[in-house]
């Protein structure tokens, strides 16, 4: 049996509209380069991917423009409303090149701050693994539940087991795909390939990651992700 390979899909569709930009988020700039060019850059420049899929929205006029755009590594496909929608698409269009066994690497496309070192333990922790992960940080800090619709405390919750959940989330194609399917099928809210996989029955294990590895979502973010890619 063939060595498994790597694969790396990058769900690009949506609109950000927490950002409140005139563009979606993965195309805003730090320094002189999109969000999504920097993200795309410290995965296939630190890992040996086979390819790359980028699922773009029906409407993108700004990828055309992007450095990815002329990386012969990377391909695109046609995302959908939500996200699980965008990596199944992804997955289809790998159908005739990845094989069941292959790992897929599924990361946010405004995740510009992922160190190369994370991505080095992800890949080394799992490379074995019956099922697959993701990278995860410890909550840190206090966590209060509220009853619905009420902004009054009902509870301090215990975060002693409690965790960030992060990308890359690393999975087999095959296992992904159907878990993807499975959850989309049934109605199943998929918030990420992890919670896609856990429906599925199946147990992920979590690799500890970098607090800094960020998710560019509200304007406050743009500014933290520049100060952590200056230090990096």
């Amino acid at each position: 049996m063939s060595k498994p390979r790597y694969w790396l899909i990058v769900p690009a569709a949506g609109s950000g509209q927490r950002m409140k930009a005139d563009c979606p988020k993965q195309y805003l700039r730090l320094g002189q380069r999109f969000i999504l060019d920097i993200t795309l850059s410290c995965l296939l420049d630190n890992a040996a991917f086979a390819g790359c899929v980028v699922a773009t929205g029906p409407n993108d006029q700004w990828w055309p423009e992007t450095e990815a755009s002329k990386d012969r590594r990377i391909t695109t496909c046609i995302g959908g409303a939500e996200r699980a929608e965008s990596v199944l698409a992804a997955l289809d269009a790998l159908s005739d090149r990845a094989n069941d066994d292959d790992w897929v690497l599924v990361h946010d496309a405004a995740r510009p701050c992922l160190h190369a070192d994370d991505l080095a333990h992800l890949l080394t922790e799992l490379k074995n693994h019956p099922v697959g992960g993701l990278l995860a940080t410890p909550v840190a800090d206090t966590l209060k539940r509220t009853g619905p619709g009420s902004h009054e405390v009902e509870a301090t919750v215990d975060r002693r087991d409690l965790w960030r959940a992060l990308t890359p989330q690393m999975f087999r194609f095959l296992a992904l795909k159907q878990a993807l399917e499975s959850a989309i099928n049934s109605g199943y809210p998929v918030t990420d390939e992890s919670s896609a996989i856990e429906f599925a029955g199946q147990i992920p294990c979590i690799v500890e990651g970098r607090p800094d590895n960020i998710k560019v979502t509200v304007p406050a973010d743009l500014a933290l992700a520049g100060f952590i890619l200056e230090r990096k």
